[in-house]
């Protein structure tokens, strides 16, 4: 039995390539995301453990209790815990370090990094001592409020030289210090693209509002002290000052934890598209073998009647389907440790600097392709070969067997129509949910329902296909008999279609919903936003008090007003009050009040309705706050409105407001919402932008710029998506060529029948043509309609917390999305067609 599968896979080489093409596509998939994933995870590993080299034990600051009405305050780490950790027994030395945000911009104006990713900290070497953790390659340290030191790469990358005015911002306004210094790091964050500036303590200290205060301290250890004793010795000094404490060890491991956690969502998400990959090459491993398995049934009727038993039969074709997802694998690991290396390389030049080293290739990698690739071609090919072995011999080589018994079909179709209505309940259910919770429920309901209308596909073949009949009567023969091919054998046009089928489903739920979620962010900026522009920082930090100021003197600013965000105690719970003038709040947000008026005036604030509904507050409702500074104040709420992604919480009269802030955030802007005569206009984004002295760090966007921020990541995301499920859809590409291949081998003697009656070259063509196209667009059909569908019950759930959510139906991309699947149908016929069309007619008709 061995000798007779490995036979019949080499007599069978060209019709198994699509098989092995499908299989190893999905396994290539597979070993390229984790030899993807565990290269980034490894490099950011190294490169941040290098980041605690000079670290034994890290100080960070600590939060007094919260207690009562008081609010809890962060503990500062000043001059005083420097010296005193550096005099700890086992200590050998103390540095401060002190960190922000820091824009850089290029010689052009443009921000180096992005986001996050460009920071600003201390330089804390003395003349004569240099800093350990920033050997400079050139120049000196700075000093003083005008000098200012970059790493090598962002040197290199804005183009600065020692001696050049280095253009930037850490809060709001635009600095120009002298790049007197380029050193060298081993930052993480820095070998991953970002930038890093350091001043002297002093004016690092003042940019980034901690005078005389550090963020956190690190201490070196003597020789012959651990960093356990060290971390002991420290606590035992600084305790009871509320200073938490660290060992680098520690730090080094948490850090690998998160980068491990972060690099676990991208590892999981593109895993499952390789197994939606996977799951669609199943369709085409189960199609090959079923249709291979009935052309050989007088072969393996022979092998029964000579004394081969049922099992015997099953283990052949099992060993065949083992032999190629061996090959496969093979094949789909050498191709994924290439698409690994690719992705790295290709995110490299986006702009997502990955940090230096090798390629990684783990022993579990290797086991993991091998393992996908055989188990999951022998899993598809398991049902056609106990089907074939369950074939009576004498039944088989009289080729009475037949097609499915009504009962069977009868059986199936009974069982789809119960999953998918499982799975209609599940989803439907999970509608009327809240939030996370019915995230589970329709998953589970979804899957339910693809699985049953997989198993329903045969029967709903035929009404589909006779539905396109009127279109083909228009290619006269070629067309009827294209259409009475498509439902000879509705199981394998159901294979076939299925494939696409899934592809399509995700692709037009995936569009749905990203659609739908855009026009509600697009509603909401509308309906809540009344401002011409919002100023930010492109971080999402806080603005300077500068920016604020210049945007109230700023010609043509009619209204502006900052949100000040501010922590103060309610009760037992720490609730944040937003800071805005009350003067002009109406002017620039529109708010819409479930209850109440809207006014923010002295004690009066308004809130919106989760918040009221937590504390039981209403209209009329009074309640005690304790601010920052400790103080007390009785509030009453005027007006509760409905909250958003926009606007939300409490808001409170900034006048009423300031005077209790501490100095951490005392007179600073989240942002500042701004309304200018003549409304949103290019030349009042530009007025703005240049009065605010064209910072990179600080953008001035209209409502239709915050949308299309907003709408940014789920583009950014869609695109990445489309990208990954294309993978899907060229298996099920394959899956069509392989199946109309195959068919037409077995139907050679029809092809020469039919050719020996006058239908010429042509006419065939045109007839497996119209076959693809219709089975394409079958598939295409089946999976526009279920996309919506989920898209729709996903939108329920969306809805529940984005109030301005409706459903969007983008006609245009869905009528895109079946002329693709055309395409597919189209292109997957060109070989099949053009092979069954060079068939010579007598050969054909003397075939078996």
């Amino acid at each position: 039995m061995f000798k007779t599968a490995l036979r019949n896979v080499f007599a069978h080489k060209a019709r198994l390539l699509m098989t092995v093409l499908a299989v190893m596509l999905g396994v290539a998939f597979v070993s390229g995301t984790l030899v993807f994933t565990n290269t980034i995870s490894s490099a950011l590993e190294k490169s941040s453990a290098k980041g605690f080299d000079h670290v034994d034990v890290a100080l960070t600051p600590g939060f007094t209790k919260a207690e009562g009405d008081k609010v809890g305050k962060e503990v500062k780490l000043t001059d005083a815990t420097l010296k005193k950790a550096g005099s700890v027994p086992g200590a050998a030395s103390a540095t401060g370090v002190v960190s922000g945000y820091a824009a850089v911009a290029d010689q052009d104006g443009k921000l180096v990094g992005n986001g996050f990713s460009t920071k600003g900290g201390n330089y804390s070497g003395t003349t004569g001592k240099p800093d350990d953790r920033y050997p400079l390659a050139q120049g000196a340290a700075p000093h003083g409020a005008n000098q200012v030191a970059l790493d090598s790469e962002t040197a290199e990358r804005a183009g600065y030289k020692v001696g050049d005015q280095v253009r930037m911002s850490v809060d709001g306004p635009v600095l120009t210090p002298t790049l007197t210094g380029v050193f060298t790091t081993d930052d993480g964050n820095v070998a991953a693209g970002g930038s890093l500036a350091l001043f002297d303590t002093a004016t690092a200290q003042q940019l980034f509002h901690k005078p005389g205060a550090y963020d956190e301290i690190d201490v070196k250890a003597a020789a012959g002290t651990s960093q356990d004793q060290l971390k002991s010795q420290l606590d035992k000094a600084l305790g009871s000052t509320a200073v938490d404490s660290e060992t680098g060890r520690q730090l080094a491991d948490d850090q690998a934890k998160s980068i491990a956690t972060s690099m676990s969502s991208m590892k999981t998400m593109l895993l499952v598209f390789a197994g939606i990959a996977l799951f669609v090459g199943i369709f085409i491993i189960a199609n090959t073998f079923t249709m291979l398995v009935a052309q050989r049934t007088k072969e393996l009727a022979l092998l029964r009647a000579v004394g081969a038993s049922r099992r015997q039969v099953t283990r052949s074709v099992l060993l065949e389907a083992f032999l190629v997802g061996a090959v496969a694998a093979v094949t789909g690991l050498a191709v994924g440790i290439g698409i690994g290396a690719g992705m790295r390389t290709l995110m490299n030049g986006t702009g997502a600097v990955i940090p230096d080293g090798p390629l990684v290739i783990s022993p579990s990698t290797v086991v993991s392709a091998l393992v996908v690739g055989v188990f999951i071609t022998m899993l598809a090919a398991w049902l056609p070969g106990r089907r074939a072995a369950k074939i009576p011999p004498v039944a088989a080589m009289n080729a009475v067997h037949a097609a499915p018994t009504a009962k069977s079909l009868v059986l199936r179709n009974t069982l789809g129509a119960l999953v998918s209505a499982a799975g209609v309940v599940a989803v439907l259910a999970a509608t009327t949910m809240s939030g996370s919770s019915g995230q589970a429920p329709m998953g589970l309901g979804a899957g339910l329902l693809v699985i049953g209308v997989f198993i329903l596909t045969p029967l709903l073949s035929r009404p589909l296909i006779a539905a396109a009949a009127p279109l083909l009567r228009a290619f006269g023969i070629s067309g009827k008999l294209a259409r009475l091919n498509s439902v000879r054998n509705p199981r394998r046009t159901a294979a076939t279609a299925s494939a696409l089928m899934i592809g399509l489903t995700l692709i037009t739920g995936l569009t749905v919903i990203a659609g739908s979620v855009q026009g509600a962010i697009n509603k909401m900026a509308a309906d809540s936003i009344k401002a011409d522009y919002v100023v930010s920082m492109a971080n999402g930090n806080a603005l300077s008090p500068d920016v604020l100021k210049t945007v109230e003197k700023t010609d043509g600013v009619t209204a502006s007003t900052g949100l000040t965000n501010s922590p103060s105690r309610v009760g037992d719970e720490t609730e944040y009050l937003t800071g805005v003038n009350g003067r002009t709040i109406r002017q620039l947000a529109a708010l819409d009040m479930n209850s109440g008026r809207f006014t923010v005036d002295g004690s009066d604030i308004v809130v919106d309705g989760k918040t009221a509904k937590e504390y039981g507050w209403k209209t009329g409702s009074s309640f005690t706050t304790t601010y920052e500074d400790g103080k007390k104040q009785r509030l009453t709420v005027a007006g509760v409105y409905e909250g958003n992604e926009m606007m939300r919480g409490v808001l409170i009269d900034s006048a009423t407001l300031n005077p209790h802030l501490t100095e951490g955030t005392a007179a600073t802007d989240m942002q500042v919402m701004v309304k200018m005569s003549g409304g949103a206009t290019e030349a009042n984004q530009d007025k703005l932008t240049k009065a605010l002295g064209e910072n990179p760090a600080i953008q001035v966007q209209d409502k239709q710029d915050i949308s299309n921020q907003i709408a940014q990541i789920f583009t950014l995301m869609l695109n990445m998506l489309y990208g990954l499920l294309a993978m899907a859809v060229i298996v099920a590409v394959l899956g069509v060529i392989n199946t109309l291949a195959m068919s037409v081998f077995e139907r050679q003697q029809e092809i020469g029948m039919l050719r020996a009656i006058g239908i010429d070259r042509k006419g065939i063509k045109r007839m497996v043509r119209l076959e693809s196209l219709v089975i394409s667009l079958f598939g295409g059909v089946l999976g526009i309609g279920l996309g919506v569908f989920f898209g729709w019950a996903a939108g329920q759930l969306i809805g529940n917390s984005m109030s301005t959510y409706e459903l969007i139906l983008p006609w245009g991309r869905m009528g895109i999305f079946l002329a693709l699947a055309a395409v597919v149908g189209i292109l997957a016929a060109l070989w099949p067609a053009r092979r069954a069309a060079r068939l010579n007619m007598l050969a054909a008709i003397k075939s078996e």
